[in-house]
């Protein structure tokens, strides 16, 4: 079922996408496929899906885009140059009125309000890592810290400080929640998206969205 935002010009942008090198389908949550999806309010998924499509030219209109752009990319980017600076591009008036958007997956790559330099996505990476350790090992000396720190730009003393507020939302360790920590509510949030007792959804999330912070 088609996107109600995907329109056919996009499979231009797409097409540009896939052939940067390294040419090919681009992983779900590289840094070019969430911008993309956040320009043009699509999730990551259905354009993952597209360019999956897109490599497949599984219609004759994608192997006549294919033939036309794939081997001019100078023509190609000034398609898509031409396609951006249209005034109804990523217009809100693009919207269909009465469908109801679901924008989660864009606040997930948003500054949260309590504390610019932390997104959602960072604090599912960094829940993730705090079911793989134990109380005693969530320090700055663990290494998996440490390298957790670098990839999402953080320092390891704000990953900890995390997970000391993941305790408060563990049920099982039964940590009495501070109400003057800031950072309490954003966590319990997405405590209450993937601190279930199956990890796995969590785990995927997090193996996925290491494309993204590299």
């Amino acid at each position: 079922m088609p996107h109600p935002r995907w329109n056919d010009e996009y499979w231009l942008l797409l097409m540009q996408l896939y052939l940067k090198k390294p040419v090919g389908l681009k992983p779900l949550y590289s840094r070019a496929m969430v911008a993309m999806s956040l320009e043009l309010h699509i999730p990551p998924q259905y354009l993952h899906q597209q360019m999956f499509r897109l490599r497949s030219l599984d219609t004759p209109r994608l192997e006549h885009l294919w033939n036309e752009y794939s081997k001019r990319p100078q023509k190609l980017a000034r398609v898509v140059k031409m396609l951006r600076q249209r005034p109804e591009f990523n217009a809100d008036a693009g919207f269909f009125e009465g469908v109801a958007m679901n924008e989660t997956f864009e606040c997930d790559f948003r500054p949260i309000a309590e504390d610019e330099k932390l997104t959602p996505v960072m604090l599912i990476m960094v829940l993730n890592l705090y079911f793989q350790l134990t109380p005693n090992t969530m320090v700055e000396q663990t290494p998996e810290v440490k390298e957790l720190a670098q990839l999402i730009k953080l320092t390891p003393q704000n990953i900890i400080h995390l997970m000391h507020i993941y305790q408060m939302c563990d049920p099982y360790l039964k940590v009495q929640p501070n109400p003057d920590e800031p950072l309490l509510r954003p966590c319990q949030n997405i405590w209450d998206r993937y601190g279930g007792e199956n990890t796995q959804p969590l785990e995927a999330m997090a193996l996925q969205l290491r494309a993204y912070f590299k």
